[in-house]
């Protein structure tokens, strides 16, 4: 990996890198990772899809990134702002226990809206393989483990840096949904918010083929309105889930911060308080900016940054590699600093916790 060194320790984000991320809510890192080890994550990707045929038990779990030019769909997201279409528990329980597997999420336009069935092969139907390659895979947990992805934690202020969601975003040729604009923060929700993406292109990110979009700057003003919950945690008995989902969208309660520090919280702006809403607010095209980038490119994202990414009508899809990062909890409790991860997120670690960076 071109990111890390084996003789030295790396030094992390530049000065220079530190304050436009401050500034704009993201950062581009051309080159984090050098051509080998893009090719091995590709090889990985390709041979987990190639051997993926799906049984009479795969719940077949769709998820929906948005609807095409002129539908009247407004749903949206999951962690990564899709919003999962779980018409069964069977489809509930893939989903919500993927956190430290390797599963396969189809894309919505990849079945026949009649019958139901593919309508091409497994393998160019895969919406993501996720949410939890850093743990089962050792190529990705190399990638995501480096000492030079600690040092830019470390650069950002994190000092207790945990790995949580991993996954490969296919975006496939011809039917790559939209994802709408969302923030990080509202899938996993800290309190106060800390959500890092690390997002590693392993093809070229084009215009052409949905490369994310950006609304620079939106992380300082536009505050978390809404968390993706579990409906049958603890204390979410109010939140009911779309056609008997087990999670939900809810508007944050008093005591939840916005911002990812308290001080934000009196200046910040009033604002809707669902997804649908905040996506519509924050949707005009002059508003975001392509992020077009090049295989290897790291781009981290801040947790409060509006982001998107339009369909995918060309030839060629979009492979990424992205997992996130959160502040870990003390010992002593939030009250010594760190952020609280409830059992009300839609993804739970296991009893070891989450990964530490």
């Amino acid at each position: 990996m071109a990111i890390s060194s084996p003789d030295r320790a790396p030094a992390g984000l530049s000065a220079a890198q530190v304050t436009s991320f401050q500034r704009n809510g993201y950062l581009t890192i051309a080159n984090a990772l050098d051509p080998s080890t893009v090719r091995q994550l590709l090889d990985e990707t390709h041979a987990l899809l190639t051997s993926f045929t799906p049984g009479p038990d795969h719940p077949m779990t769709k998820f929906r990134t948005g609807a095409r030019s002129g539908s009247s769909s407004s749903s949206s997201s999951s962690s990564s702002s899709r919003s999962l279409e779980a018409n069964s528990a069977a489809q509930d329980e893939y989903f919500l226990t993927s956190g430290d597997q390797v599963r396969f999420f189809f894309e919505q336009d990849a079945f026949d809206a009649s019958s139901g069935q593919l309508t091409r092969p497994a393998a160019a139907a895969v919406n993501k393989i996720g949410h939890g390659l850093h743990t089962q895979l050792a190529s990705f947990r190399g990638v995501t483990q480096s000492p030079a992805n600690a040092a830019i934690a470390r650069s950002l202020g994190y000092r207790r840096p945990r790995v949580l969601q991993s996954m490969v975003i296919c975006k496939p040729a011809r039917i790559g949904g939209r994802v709408p604009p969302h923030q990080d923060s509202s899938f996993l929700y800290t309190n106060p918010p800390s959500a890092l993406a690390f997002w590693y292109a392993l093809e070229p990110a084009t215009r052409a083929n949905g490369c994310l979009r950006v609304k620079a700057g939106s992380h300082a003003v536009v505050p978390v309105a809404t968390r993706f919950v579990r409906t049958d945690a603890p204390g979410e008995e109010g939140a009911v889930g779309a056609g008997g989902a087990r999670t939900a969208f809810r508007a944050l309660r008093p005591g939840e911060a916005r911002f990812p520090r308290a001080e934000a919280e009196a200046d910040a702006p009033s604002t809707t308080t669902t997804t649908a809403g905040l996506a519509a607010d924050h949707q005009g095209d002059a508003e975001y900016a392509p992020v077009e980038v090049g295989a290897g490119t790291l781009v981290l994202l801040h947790g409060n940054l509006l982001h998107e990414s339009a369909l995918n009508t060309s030839e060629t899809s979009r492979f990424i590699y992205t997992f996130h990062v959160i502040e870990g909890e003390p010992e002593g409790g939030a009250a010594e600093g760190g952020a609280t991860y409830d059992a009300s997120n839609w993804l739970q670690p296991g009893p070891d916790g989450f990964q530490a960076l």
